[in-house]
């Protein structure tokens, strides 16, 4: 007769135990992996791309812009007019008056057609987008927010812009998993910043999260990310730009690192606001950033533009 030992025993209530909770394979985590679903690459791009486009089509999105109007220093009479000083295509004659001061923006208005961030405010200290989230100035399907890029301007949006309602959606390279590229990553020393030039000629320095490198066709090649919080924000330009996609490079977005690698899919690679609008102040490639091979991969130029 097979003798227990009180070892053997001891064995068997754990596994009588554990089959209470669950299988032995899911509590004692035998092959972890095993529990995970497997990643599903062509799931995950429709899903991507769906995403993207929701967000183009988004009535107040990037597609609805309609005007950047820079705003002088002192007081800047805005309306539907040709009297003003800031002439907008919609709305009343006379939305209000923005005062421009070292100190702060103030926007006035005594309309009832225009609210701001919903509400009818007689006034209101305006906040860039660089400070906070900016308040939000609608009248009829026109709305604006005040923006800084060195100096104050006005963003313009309208959900009936041209540019949305004729949309005519987006063209991609095919899906290749190929493109999807593990890296080594290299943090950033503290503090350390890059300078970002943008489509106006100003420069702006970002914070440099670090740098990824990665082999594509047997040889190295190396991007400098930035900070972006919870991911790493890359702006690249290749061989593809001006022969299929847009001339002035793209983007794309990984997760953070993880024990210092990092997986950057091209196939998400997509146009920045200026490929679809005259209107936006888009972020250009550094010179480091410049891969000197096409990237046949993701989001093509926008022809309708």
């Amino acid at each position: 007769m097979y003798k227990i030992t009180f070892k053997t025993a001891l064995v068997l209530l754990l596994l009588g135990s554990l089959a209470a909770c669950g299988t032995v394979k899911e509590v004692l985590d035998i092959g972890a992996s095993d529990k995970l679903a497997k990643y599903d690459h062509e799931a995950d791009m429709a899903a991507w791309k769906q995403r993207r486009d929701t967000g183009l089509r988004k009535p107040y999105g990037w597609l609805s812009l309609v005007g950047l109007l820079w705003l002088e220093p002192g007081e800047n009479r805005v309306g539907n007019s040709v009297n003003n000083d800031i002439i907008l295509k919609s709305g009343p004659a006379s939305w209000g008056l923005i005062n421009v001061t070292d100190k702060q923006v103030t926007f006035k208005t005594s309309s009832d057609l225009v609210t701001v961030n919903g509400e009818f405010l007689n006034e209101v200290e305006l906040i860039a987008d660089i400070d906070g989230e900016p308040n939000i100035v609608t009248s009829g399907s026109t709305q604006f927010h005040l923006i800084k890029r060195g100096e104050y301007a006005l963003r313009v949006k309208d959900s009936e812009a041209p540019t949305l309602v004729n949309f005519a959606g987006l063209d991609y390279y095919p899906v290749d998993k190929n493109w999807r590229i593990e890296g080594e990553f290299t943090p950033a020393k503290d503090g350390e910043v890059i300078q970002i030039s943008n489509v106006l000629g100003q420069l702006e320095d970002s914070k440099l999260a670090g740098s990824i490198e990665f082999e594509l066709g047997g040889r190295t090649y190396r991007l400098d990310a930035i900070d972006s919080d919870d991911d790493l924000f890359v702006l690249f330009a290749d061989r593809t730009n001006g022969r299929g996609t847009y001339g002035a490079g793209r983007f794309v977005y990984t997760d953070l690192a993880v024990d210092g690698r990092v997986t950057i899919d091209f196939n998400k690679a997509y146009n920045p606001p200026c490929a679809f609008t005259d209107y936006s102040t888009c972020p250009l490639p550094p010179p480091q950033n410049r891969l000197p091979v096409a990237v046949t991969a993701g989001e093509k130029e926008y022809t309708q533009h």
